[in-house]
């Protein structure tokens, strides 16, 4: 059961670790029936005509107008020599239905709606805002990729911000994947309202025990930077090798979720510390070491350098108040429905629930296994289709439409032990691809096979 919420001077220090972890373990769910549903969809962006082309950051600022976010607009100057933005910028203009748009280090785009109140109605806005971008960028021959990971570009950072050069650093420091992940993948997640009491628990633990086998389900990143990978997922394995301690699932699943995220938390890295004109941090330095004065910085944490930090976590599934699921390759098409329809109809009511858990209970530590082989890992290809079976029935009876488009992916895959990065090439320039690098994505610490992962 999470505290109830702190309310705190945002520029005041910290004054320890005892104070901290009660402050975030009060603020990373919040309690109450679980009413509304969001969604955040990423895309990479490319030319339909040159597709190996980088993307232009001029361009993109041209093409989403007055919805382009001030990270692209602060960017674009240091590229072009154009006049400094004001200082006060306009705020970007919503999309139709309501998204905002935000873009990513290497010119992803990403839309995030509102808080909205039934399945229907979210995947009804993010039909209508998803059109409203797609129109926008094929106005200068632009189109969305439908792959999780650039099959084509090397890793390009085209946003010139203090947080992305801060990051970047960090990850390098640790490999090259961080700049993968950053420049090169996209990604479908579902928000969800927390839930109320012991529901809390449930829904954490069990939304990280679906994780391997939606991960494998959904995998559609079979390449990156020029060559195929040799993974499912390359995005997941980017992901997951990049930074452990900060992106890794949780390696025990307690009763106490606040408690051990406020844990993670302080044990985990600074990734930016936003002083004197450069967020880099210095390495091996983490919160609860700053707190305590360690690592050679000047200025005591404060409130709000914790909720900083606190965006700074990318673990699979992420406490933001709501919960978020990050695990989820984006899909092709109008398929990125089917993720959160799937999401959606497990957590409906408890039985359905419980039969969930117990249907992936034998997979919900094959986090690598899920991104390297997808469903041809048989124990994942059986979970995957009782999950399908459960989730099907439990949106028969509220949303026809969802339940056939689950059942028809469902069919044309989930049942035949696939994935979507086992369907044909899809992109363009897929087909003249490198072969397969041997396992570009080692980590001879396995940090997410607790108890053995089999491969």
């Amino acid at each position: 059961m999470a505290a109830p919420a702190i309310e705190l001077d945002p520029a005041a220090p910290v004054p320890d670790r005892a104070a901290a972890t009660a402050y975030v373990a009060s603020v990373c769910f919040k309690h109450g029936p679980p009413r509304l549903l969001g969604a955040e969809l990423e895309w990479l962006v490319r030319s339909a005509w040159r597709p190996a082309d980088e993307v232009d950051p001029a361009q993109l600022l041209r093409v989403l107008g007055p919805h382009a976010p001030s990270t692209l607009r602060t960017s674009v100057p240091t590229v072009t020599g154009a006049p400094p933005p004001s200082p006060a910028p306009r705020a970007p203009e919503p999309l139709p239905a309501g998204s905002t748009v935000t873009v990513e280090p290497g010119g992803q785009v990403e839309i995030a709606t509102p808080p909205l109140e039934d399945l229907s109605a979210l995947v009804a806005a993010v039909q209508t805002d998803t059109a409203a971008i797609r129109e926008r960028l094929a106005t200068e021959g632009l189109t969305l990729v439908d792959r999780a990971a650039d099959p084509l570009r090397a890793p390009r950072r085209i946003l010139r911000v203090p947080r992305y050069a801060a990051m970047e650093a960090a990850f390098d420091r640790v490999g090259p994947h961080g700049r993968t992940m950053m420049c090169s993948t996209s990604a479908v997640q579902l928000c969800l309202d927390a839930g109320e009491g012991s529901q809390v628990t449930a829904r954490w633990q069990a939304l990280h025990e679906f994780g391997p086998t939606l991960v494998g389900m959904f995998a559609n990143s079979p390449a990156a930077h020029g060559r195929r990978t040799g993974w499912k997922s390359s995005r997941m394995a980017a992901w997951l090798s990049l930074d452990p301690d900060r992106t890794r699932p949780p390696d025990l699943l307690g009763d106490d979720p606040a408690l051990e995220w406020a844990e993670r938390a302080l044990g985990t890295q600074l990734l930016c510390v936003r002083r004197h004109g450069h967020w880099n941090a210095p390495p091996a330095v983490t919160f609860g070491d700053w707190i305590d004065g360690l690592g050679g910085l000047d200025e005591a944490p404060t409130w709000d350098d914790l909720d900083y930090h606190l965006t700074t976590l990318f673990p699979p599934v992420r406490p933001h108040g709501h919960v978020e699921i990050r695990y989820v390759d984006q899909q092709p098409g109008g398929e990125w429905a089917v993720p959160l329809a799937l999401i959606t109809g497990l957590l409906a009511d408890p039985d359905t629930l419980d039969h969930a858990r117990e249907a992936v209970a034998g997979v919900r530590h094959r986090w690598v296994a899920a991104a390297r082989h997808g469903l041809e890992d048989a124990e994942l290809a059986r979970a995957a289709a009782r999950l399908v079976d459960l989730a099907h029935a439990s949106l028969a009876a509220t949303d026809p439409d969802l339940a056939a488009l689950v059942a028809d992916v469902a069919e044309r895959r989930t049942l035949r032990g696939r994935c979507p990065a086992d369907d044909p090439t899809v992109e363009p320039g897929e087909g003249e691809l490198g072969p397969a690098v041997e396992n570009p994505y080692p980590d001879p610490r396995d940090p997410v096979s607790p108890g053995g992962d089999p491969t």
